[in-house]
């Protein structure tokens, strides 16, 4: 099944969740026709427009044009950018200046910027006026083909990565692929580590695709549209299926329970590891714990850290500056998982490319003695 293609060129992927249903539109053009576009399917709404000092500084004024242009009232709220703003007290911030503006609860709260825009604009549209009418417009490529498809919205914990937040769907996505090209080499990448997991989940057709084509989505143009729309479309179906992760919408974590862990042992710190290298490591080990547990064969794990590394993706602890710290510190990270149920460990796996599945009630040891090995990797 292909993605539709709209009059304009644009690319439809629909979310279809009954009355809660939303398109993702992916195309060119789309921050300079959003005034048009919300005028037309959410007319007399306010918008508030949460943004970090980068993003709004390059996007913010052709996006603020374009709303005055078609009478719409906007306000921008501006964060630092980073995953660190993703705490309470800019929660708070965001808050105050959405009440301080007089936003309506049938008003929209319109997130610009990358996951972490996303995520904390998405849950204080969740819980201002118990809730208001939310959009995104994901302007990183990780965002556009994860972040901001599915609902979830939250903020860090000094416990953990995305303890807090609630599930909340956008009532549509705007995914204006010309955005990406304004990214560095490193942000694009990063992204580029989601795009490829939707592949391993469960899609080797995709994957091989890549494997051969991945030139052609760092360049943009009909390739980089192609992923992003196969992307999109992987993870509506299994939001369709499963909106709040009471089962196979957890397959979607693909490498995420180990990343998270190593995002948590470098304090978040952007400059030393982003959300998507984490990712692409913690597939990478998901893989090779796999491979190490008998479930799928040692050469699917070479040849899906090849295809990483051959992008440019770290693949390995070693290449992480400062380290991450020892086995205990890694544990701890791995113990405030999300998806620990009643005190067990549950890692999504693999019996090979496009064949990942729910490991419930992993062997902590069996993880602990995997890990050790891992840092002693050169």
């Amino acid at each position: 099944m292909t993605p539709a293609a709209d009059p304009q060129g644009l690319t439809r992927v629909p979310v279809a969740l009954a009355e809660r249903s939303y398109d993702i539109l992916i195309g060119s053009g789309l921050v300079r026709g959003a005034g048009a576009t919300l005028a037309e399917r959410f007319p007399g709404r306010a918008v508030a427009i949460v943004t970090d000092a980068h993003v709004g500084e390059i996007h913010g004024p052709a996006l603020e044009a374009s709303l005055s242009g078609a009478g719409i009232r906007h306000h921008r709220i501006t964060v630092a950018p980073g995953e660190a703003t993703k705490r309470f007290a800019v929660l708070e911030e965001v808050v105050d200046q959405i009440l301080a503006h007089r936003l309506e609860r049938g008003d929209i709260v319109l997130a610009l910027g990358g996951g972490v825009v996303g995520d904390l604009a998405g849950f204080a549209a969740a819980i201002v006026r118990r809730g208001m009418g939310f959009v995104q417009m994901p302007t990183s490529l990780l965002a556009q083909v994860d972040s901001s498809v599915g609902g979830k919205t939250g903020i860090n914990s000094r416990h953990g990565k995305n303890l807090i937040g609630a599930f909340y769907q956008p009532g549509l996505v705007l995914a204006d692929t010309d955005v990406l090209d304004t990214l560095s080499t490193r942000e694009f990448r990063a992204g580029y580590a989601e795009v490829a997991k939707y592949g391993l989940i469960d899609d080797p057709g995709f994957f091989a695709w890549l494997e051969t084509n991945w030139r052609g989505v760092f360049q943009g143009g009909r390739d980089r549209v192609h992923a992003i729309a196969t992307s999109c479309r992987a993870k509506a179906a299994v939001v369709a299926r499963d909106e709040t992760e009471t089962g196979d919408r957890a397959l979607l974590n693909l490498g995420h329970t180990f990343g998270h862990a190593l995002e948590a042992a470098t304090a978040y710190d952007g400059a030393r590891l982003v959300h998507g290298e984490g990712v692409a490591i913690g597939m990478c080990q998901a893989f090779r714990f796999s491979a190490k547990l008998g479930l799928c064969a040692p050469m699917d794990a070479v040849r899906m850290a090849n295809h990483l590394k051959a992008v440019g993706l770290p693949t390995e602890l070693s290449e992480i500056p400062g380290g991450v710290g020892d086995v205990d510190r890694l544990m701890a990270a791995i113990g405030q998982d999300k998806k620990v149920a009643r005190g067990k460990l549950t890692f999504i796996l693999a019996r090979g490319i496009g064949e990942s599945f729910i490991a419930r009630d992993v062997d902590p040891a069996a993880v602990r003695e995997f890990l050790a090995e891992e840092l002693a990797r050169d």
